[in-house]
């Protein structure tokens, strides 16, 4: 449900904001200013369409190589490359929230020549350099003078089995106040008392960071004024600790944090949502889902209702998620499943009566708000200020009504297509609060009782039985 999808992606998979790993230190520097710069290029698809990409291929003061694609006719939509590798005149990109893979070669001086695949087939797409080229890459901050630093974390970290091992989930919201332009966040460190749990820097660090309004590739450049967001995700390998405290290092100036309280909460155990057999977590718990970053402002503030959300697909014999024809929703093998109700609880709210999508990624039935966001939905109250959202549910199928009290297992309503969907999926979620905004929440962790009693991750395949 994360608000922003892409057309280039199966047909519910959710914007991620992917990142880029180092190129090998053995790559031609000379081929590798040959290839940097702003290229474009048109995909040329059977159906006679053809999306428009853009490519920015830049690197960072300290050499870490950085690639963006653009998705023009998507409203220009910006998609990080999560791999960025040059050897010799060849170019290989990886789009994790795309699942699609580049590979090209330098054709002169101007025109790579290569490879689009996306899903199971390939597409020639041709690049052009531009005579736009993209904003040069800062030649590094000035001295460290007059930082100041406010570094908050909006929800506590609670401890969640996942994979068999432990983890916090969490995020450091950093803004600076100084006076001086523009600062490099070196690295950022996660302690338990004098213990180093978590480091990053260079690559990682990137990875992890999200800047507020900001435009360029290097997460790390922090502002005057601005804001980043570091997205932690720390798996333990020890006891779990009480408190953390945190290091950033911006320029030559080291700051630590106070302690933060780790929660002590029991995580809820949750009964299966569906049932039956091909079900897989989409766009799942992973630090670099787009249900992971969609920090969203209502209602005064920014949150994250979805940290740990999941879009459950139903997929076919063939791994497909549908049969016939993808513009009808009743080809979706999802469509119509009953969902159910996780835990013994009280309906909170129901929403009803939002008309269905044509299955797409431009198709939407009603304008997406706050309000239309969720589509259809159930809230469940399952206690203790923990709330389960179900979402993008069918019209006029709903079988519970506002504060009706339900048993676990129990069919609530039908999956459907409602909202801000791009397919038959139910969006699922836990919540610390019941607002009249559905994404007006922070996002706790669960467990599901029939996955080994721990929180499924992105792309696990789940047989609920």
């Amino acid at each position: 449900m994360n608000r922003r999808q892409f057309a280039l992606a199966l047909p519910i998979a959710g914007m991620a904001l992917a990142q880029t790993v180092p190129s090998s230190a053995q790559q031609s520097s000379s081929a590798t200013r040959g290839l940097l710069g702003h290229w474009v290029g048109a995909l040329g698809f059977p159906d006679g369409s053809s999306p428009r990409l853009a490519f920015d291929l830049t690197k960072t003061t300290d050499g870490i190589l950085l690639g963006a694609i653009t998705l023009v006719d998507q409203g220009n939509q910006r998609v990080r490359a999560d791999v960025v590798r040059i050897d010799g005149d060849s170019l290989h990109l990886e789009l994790n929230a795309l699942r699609a893979v580049y590979e090209g070669r330098l054709s002169g001086a101007d025109n790579i020549t290569g490879t689009w695949t996306q899903g199971r087939g390939g597409v020639p797409l041709e690049l052009t350099r531009s005579a736009v080229q993209p904003a040069s890459t800062p030649t590094g901050p000035p001295a460290a003078r007059g930082l100041a630093l406010d570094i908050q974390i909006p929800i506590a970290p609670t401890p969640f089995p996942a994979a068999g091992k432990t983890h916090l989930v969490y995020e450091l919201h950093i803004t600076d106040y100084g006076r001086t332009p523009e600062q490099l966040i070196k690295r950022i460190e996660v302690l338990d008392g004098d213990t180093v749990l978590a480091s990053y820097e260079g690559m990682d660090l990137i990875r992890v960071l999200g800047r507020v309004g900001a435009s360029g590739d290097d997460e790390r450049l922090l502002a005057r004024g601005g804001s980043a967001i570091a997205y932690l995700w720390v798996t333990l390998t020890t006891r779990v600790p009480t408190a953390l405290r945190h290091r950033v290092i911006v320029g030559e100036t080291t700051l630590e944090t106070e302690p933060t309280h780790v929660s002590q909460s029991r995580v809820p155990q949750l009964a299966s949502p569906l049932r039956g057999a091909g079900w897989v977590a989409l766009n799942g718990p992973s630090n670099t889902s787009g249900h992971r970053r969609a920090l969203i402002a209502a209602v005064g503030r920014a949150r994250i209702a979805q940290r740990f959300a999941i879009d459950w697909l139903k997929r076919g014999a063939t791994g497909r998620p549908f049969e016939g024809n993808p513009r009808d929703n009743r080809s979706y093998f999802a469509y119509g499943s009953d969902v159910l109700a996780v835990a013994d609880a009280v309906v909170a709210r129901t929403k009803d009566g939002i008309p269905e999508n044509v299955p797409g990624p431009g198709e939407r039935a009603v304008p997406i708000t706050n309000e239309t966001v969720a589509g259809n939905h159930i809230v469940l109250d399952l206690g203790g200020s923990q709330f389960a959202l179900y979402a993008h549910l069918q019209p006029g199928a709903l079988k519970v009504k506002q504060g009706d009290r339900v048993k676990r297992g129990q069919a609530l309503g039908l999956l459907g297509n409602s909202g801000n969907s791009t397919g038959p999926h139910l969006h699922f979620h836990v919540c610390d609060s019941n607002p009249e905004v559905s994404l007006a929440s922070e996002g706790l962790p669960y467990v599901l009782t029939a996955w080994h009693k721990e929180l499924p991750l992105e792309n696990d395949s789940i047989d609920f039985g």
